[in-house]
């Protein structure tokens, strides 16, 4: 119950997060995130939203990011052009001032160095030319960045999402006769409990 729970939850990340036209989309963007800055491991606003930003991570860790605006990416902590960057350049990232950045404020940064401590060791220094070389190869525009998900969609399924999150174990092949069975539910709910020994005396 408690997966499926987190699957709901997350389907109000994807609509969040694809700012799909939707009043309290609009109404969280522009009341905690309008200076540009996105949600992380600090969460603020109302419980409601706070008990969906406590499944942020499990989101993140089922999604890539199609850069448009890169508003909606983190720069050092999201899925972005096949990598995260805080992996990718690990170096580089233990000098980072900012590492709540996002895409779009890195790409209009200038200079991007002033936003690292200084002097940086020369294994920084070469990452930051390919940090450096990979926001300048990115050419935003006014569209939403998409979000797509490891089962090749950028669709969100709260089924999918719900395997995802439950992992593959192995289910007997009885479970599943009982429950395609055309007994009533009531008889279905009883072999259930009984295959698992779950019925009380």
């Amino acid at each position: 119950m408690q997966t499926q729970n987190e699957a709901l939850l997350i389907k109000n990340l994807h609509k969040f997060f694809n700012k799909l036209d939707i009043p309290w989309v609009h109404l969280v963007w522009e009341k905690y995130y309008n200076n540009g800055k996105l949600p992380n491991h600090t969460k603020k606003g109302s419980f409601w939203w706070k008990d969906i930003l406590k499944v942020l991570d499990k989101c993140k860790g089922m999604a890539t990011i199609s850069i448009q605006s890169g508003e909606s990416c983190l720069l050092w902590d999201d899925l972005w052009l096949g990598q995260v960057p805080k992996f990718a350049y690990p170096e580089l990232y233990s000098f980072t001032k900012k590492p709540n950045w996002t895409v779009a404020i890195a790409k209009n940064s200038e200079p991007l160095i002033e936003s690292f401590h200084l002097p940086l060791s020369m294994e920084a220094y070469q990452q930051f030319f390919q940090l450096e070389d990979t926001l300048n190869n990115f050419n935003p525009t006014t569209n939403s960045d998409t979000w797509s998900y490891i089962w090749g969609s950028q669709t969100f399924s709260c089924a999918k999402a719900y395997r995802q999150l439950s992992g593959s174990a192995s289910v007997h092949p009885v479970f599943s006769w009982i429950w395609k069975s055309a007994y009533q539910h009531k008889h279905k709910v009883f072999f259930w409990l009984l295959v698992q020994d779950k019925l009380t005396s």
